[in-house]
């Protein structure tokens, strides 16, 4: 068996001898104007989101952390990540509040509950557009699905479910 260094070494010389052929001939520069570059400068400064009256109840939560409920096997985020449940609904939250959000997701588990799904989609986005680029949907769209009583476990969907801007939930299984 090959050592790393040996198949880096030959791959790199099979590379090299593939482009002796005189078919291959190398690209022009890019011209100075084609490409814009960016300096850290530039980019706007990062703010807050305007205050509320209400509590910060996303203020300890981190964005991006999955939850498995007290009791729960902690191999259902595996599998929740890896997409070995498929979402019986979708709720996409993209253009609203996170007042609304919040209300709208709130009925939506309580009606995927009601019609018996295992699990669901819920897309919150990433963030990108926001003001300042803080994912505010995301953090309280979890914030809330830590503390609702259906979920047992939550992780960021797998790529081809939406990736970090969505959430798959894993509800409890109704009498």
């Amino acid at each position: 068996m090959k050592t790393r260094k040996e198949k880096e070494t030959s791959d790199a010389d099979a590379f090299a001898r593939a482009m002796r052929d005189e078919r291959v001939v190398p690209l022009a520069p890019d011209s100075p104007g084609r490409v814009r570059a960016t300096s850290p400068l530039s980019l706007p400064p990062v703010t807050k989101p305007p205050a509320t009256d209400e509590p910060d109840v996303d203020a300890d939560v981190d964005a991006g952390a999955d939850f498995v409920a007290h009791g729960v096997d902690r191999r259902e985020i595996r599998k929740l990540k890896r997409g070995d449940y498929s979402p019986a609904g979708r709720y996409d939250l993209h253009g609203l509040t996170a007042d609304a959000a919040s209300a709208g997701v709130k009925q939506f588990l309580a009606s995927s509950c009601r019609s018996g799904r295992r699990c669901v989609c819920i897309v919150h986005g990433r963030g990108l557009r926001s003001p300042g680029g803080v994912a505010v949907l995301k953090r309280r769209v979890r914030a809330l699905l830590r503390s609702h009583g259906a979920v047992l476990a939550f992780a960021d969907a797998p790529r081809g479910g939406g990736g970090a801007g969505a959430v798959y939930v894993l509800l409890r299984r109704q009498p």
